[in-house]
């Protein structure tokens, strides 16, 4: 009975970690699409910043929604309980100012890449968070992990090949230095805040996300100051919304929340990992909205990441 309980308790969490996964990873890869398509003649109408706080404010929201019904349903706990020390919160700024700037070059970096160059540079997370996951979570990663990680690079590479121009790679410098600035944001931030929510098991991860949100909202609001006050000040908050642009929002909230899940559920390597898989489908995608190539280079980088992402599996379940 003990053995059979566990069985169960297994697949139980088996199917829960398979699900927010599975739904990062659509969520991900319509991503990148949506941004693109949110630009109207090539640049973005509405306030980048806006939508930006936007997020955070819907990432907060759903929060706290899934609290109060975790507070009718089960009463209020030690671990659900939003009141708390400054000690305890004080942890989330740092993330929270590394997701702004993430986030925010994030739109910038389309002036030199297409929706699934992004998807493929974007791997670069992977390399960033395997270093970062060793150095401060002081896990050890495997030779095949290692060997997987050497492999995502040559794929990132060779899919960015060019053969159709004075170019070698299709991304320009800028690009590739906006995309590895992102990978290092994105891989610390990401491992710092598995840290933090790992910190405290027992905690309700809605809470944690509560707080982590609340800093984001504080940071965003300081960016609009400083960024476009006088933008909104004159043409409005919601100047050059589309329905575009809600739903690239609504993705984006609900990314971050699944990436938090995998974080309290699984781990910051499968995050990343899931996204990886999202550059295929925003490819084949892309053919038929933005009339994109699949040329042999991508094909054959795709492939290549996509055997660093079995290697890294096996190298996993080999710890």
């Amino acid at each position: 009975m003990i053995a059979l309980g566990g069985s169960t308790v297994d697949r139980s969490k088996w199917k829960r970690k398979s699900i927010v996964t599975l739904a990062l990873t659509v969520l991900t890869s319509s991503q990148a699409i949506l941004i693109v398509w949110s630009k109207r003649a090539g640049k973005y109408e509405y306030s980048v910043t806006t939508a930006n706080f936007l997020v955070e404010a819907l990432k907060c929201a759903l929060s706290l929604a899934a609290l109060t019904r975790i507070w009718r349903n089960e009463g209020v706990t030690e671990d659900n309980r939003l009141s708390t020390s400054w000690d305890e919160v004080s942890v989330y700024p740092i993330p929270a100012a590394l997701y702004l700037i993430k986030n925010l070059l994030q739109y910038y970096i389309f002036a030199y890449v297409d929706a699934p160059g992004y998807q493929i540079l974007k791997n670069f997370n992977i390399i960033s968070t395997g270093v970062l996951y060793r150095i401060i979570l002081k896990k050890k990663l495997s030779e095949i992990q290692w060997a997987a990680f050497i492999l995502l690079c040559a794929g990132c590479t060779t899919a960015q090949l060019n053969s159709n121009s004075d170019r070698v790679l299709q991304t320009p410098f800028e690009g590739w230095l906006m995309a590895i600035i992102m990978a290092l944001l994105s891989g610390f931030a990401g491992v710092y805040t598995e840290a933090i929510i790992k910190k405290r098991p027992s905690r309700n991860i809605n809470v944690q996300n509560f707080w982590l949100y609340v800093f984001g909202m504080v940071f965003n609001a300081m960016a609009i100051l400083a960024q476009d006050f006088d933008a909104v000040m004159n043409k409005g908050f919601f100047h050059g919304y589309s329905l575009i642009t809600v739903l690239m929002i609504l993705n984006h909230a609900l990314s971050g929340l699944a990436v938090s899940m995998v974080m309290k559920y699984a781990d910051n390597i499968v995050k990343v990992y899931s996204t990886s898989v999202a550059m295929l489908l925003t490819a084949v995608v892309s053919v038929f909205l933005f009339g994109f190539h699949l040329s042999l280079a991508f094909f054959l980088g795709s492939t290549v990441v996509s055997i660093s992402v079995y290697l890294h599996s096996i190298g996993k379940l080999q710890r």
